[in-house]
């Protein structure tokens, strides 16, 4: 035993399960664990924001980028609440974060007192959404609380936890036995039964496609092992992007795939809701047989397939591999490659968000990370955007999470110091958290952020056009001078109009080493190609 307060048994669980830096704001009923976080800086890093939501965010891209879990801390009730859709993203895109809150005194939980940041019952809130949400009574109970919410945010299928701690606990003392970690949960062995009724689908399928998605993020080598010996085009969008090579002639975005799908007869998906092939894609191609790996089993009760794996994404195809037969079939290959070549002539159309999406690539090394946001340019990348390496495109998944760019950005290019990272964001997105600038010069988080200027929030402006006779509503923004915005919390500026600007101005703020804006000055929405299958069908 090791006497110690609340606040310290709580850092003494995250050094020891490999936190070392927590994104956080300080407030009153925070002010032990703070005072914890002071006495071990030495070994411990706080990066504080201005907004509880780039807190949150920070942490979210720490993790996306390197897999490792990471931890922030916010006020109970309302900072909570600032920080809820970053959690909301968290869950979305299956992310380990933890969040570490307050509550109202101990004696005054569930009373309704109005006590200062009081919510009813934020415990129940949270759980609602995380993995994980537990109170720590007491110094004493820390350490286990802490183990137990950081086996579950890793273990299994991955995802967000919080713990609350009342407020008079965070400075209490008592004597505490610290724990090691717990480990993460060993991952469910594949059904060998449900593995040789894939393998015999794989074996009869004549025109095979392997689906990927974020939970398949860290099987790269399995699944184009797997890919390589059927012959399967590799079909990633948004979270899967980079998990196969984009270069790797079996490696297909979405708009190669839509080019396959109605020849397709075994659609096999990976760590992927499977959402766009199946519920944008639609009708399936007659005969079509489906299966997914998944580690997650309540997943395959929410999207019914011909043969559900439970296993993890990396073991189920390893498995896979080892019974399927070997196919060769140069006709295959030359349909994989002829609907590569179209979608790329598709994608090239739509400029000019192609063009500067090609500056990107071009400037950017391979192991460059690029972040987007619910914008025009962020689309194209989606589709587009050659990605070589997994966790080199960040993105906030099927939340699309307006305002989750510039600071998600900032937690990955603060677990990236020596990395390139480049924030993709529209001028609606950017003034979610534009404040936080001054984050990235206080702590020299050196990030570049692109911010494409249309005075508008584009996309909901060209559909307002499109779908209600040209009548629009909401959608048009006033900005500040964003050079002189940037200027005055000390970060650099660039303003441009074209691609070849935003090329020298790109490998300019990236050679300055420092925290950089670039302002693309361009109406992106216009003559956007809306591909047939970018939206879901409606009831």
């Amino acid at each position: 035993m090791t006497r110690m307060t609340g606040g310290d048994a709580i850092v003494d669980s995250l050094l020891r399960h490999g936190i070392d830096t927590v994104f956080g704001l300080p407030g009153v009923q925070m002010y032990g664990l703070f005072d914890a976080f002071a006495r071990n800086a030495n070994r411990l890093k706080v990066i504080n924001a201005r907004h509880e939501q780039t807190t949150a965010y920070m942490a979210l891209g720490y993790t996306q980028s390197t897999g490792k879990p990471s931890a922030f801390t916010v006020v109970p009730g309302p900072g909570v609440m600032n920080a809820m859709g970053a959690l909301t993203t968290a869950w979305g895109v299956n992310t380990p974060i933890m969040c570490i809150t307050g509550q109202v005194p101990s004696a005054m939980i569930g009373r309704g007192r109005g006590q200062l940041h009081e919510m009813p019952d934020q415990l129940a809130t949270l759980k609602t959404l995380l993995k994980f949400a537990e109170r720590i009574e007491h110094p004493t109970e820390a350490p286990q609380v802490m183990a137990r919410a950081f086996q579950a945010m890793v273990s299994g299928r991955p995802g967000p936890v919080a713990v609350e701690m009342p407020w008079d606990m965070f400075p209490a003392t008592a004597d505490v036995t610290p724990i090691e970690p717990l480990g993460k949960r060993a991952n469910p062995v594949p059904d060998p039964d449900k593995i040789a009724a894939l393998a015999k689908l794989v074996d009869g399928a004549r025109a095979p496609m392997i689906w990927i998605g974020g939970g398949a993020v860290d099987a790269g080598p399995e699944i184009l092992a797997l890919a390589e010996k059927i012959g399967a085009p590799v079909v990633s969008f948004r979270m899967g992007k980079g998990v196969v090579d984009s270069r790797h002639p079996l490696s297909l975005n979405t708009v190669g795939g839509f080019e396959l799908w109605d020849k397709t007869d075994l659609l096999i998906g990976i760590g992927t809701r499977m959402d766009v092939p199946i519920a944008r894609w639609a009708p399936a191609p007659a005969g079509l047989k489906t299966a997914r790996i998944d580690i997650d089993p309540i997943e395959h009760r929410r999207l019914t397939v011909d043969v559900p794996v439970v296993a993890d994404a990396a073991d189920g195809a390893r498995a896979l591999t080892a019974l399927v037969k070997s196919k060769d079939d140069p006709a295959r290959r030359a349909a994989v490659a002829a609907a590569k070549a179209a979608a790329l002539a598709a994608i090239e159309k739509a400029d000019p968000q192609y063009s500067f999406m090609k500056v990107l690539r071009e400037v950017l090394p391979d192991d460059g990370i690029v972040v987007d946001e619910v914008t025009q340019l962020g689309y194209i990348i989606w589709y587009g955007y050659p990605v070589h390496q997994p966790r080199r495109l960040i993105s906030s998944g099927f939340s699309g999470t307006l305002g989750y760019g510039f600071p998600t950005a900032l937690g990955v290019k603060v677990a990236n110091p020596g990395r390139p990272v480049v924030s993709v964001t529209g001028d609606g997105g950017f003034l979610f958290g534009g404040s936080d600038l001054a984050t990235a010069k206080q702590f020299g988080i050196n990030l570049v952020t692109v911010v494409v200027n249309n005075s508008s929030y584009g996309n909901v402006q060209r559909d307002q056009q499109r779908l209600y006779e040209g009548r629009h509503s909401g959608a048009v923004l006033t900005n500040p001078d964003f050079q002189a915005y940037a200027r005055a919390f000390g970060v650099g500026a660039w303003r441009v109009e074209t691609a070849d600007g935003l090329r020298g101005a790109l490998k300019e703020a990236l050679a300055s080493d420092a925290p950089a804006l670039i302002e693309v000055m361009s109406d992106i929405t216009k003559d956007y190609p809306p591909y047939k299958f970018h939206q879901p069908r409606l009831p």
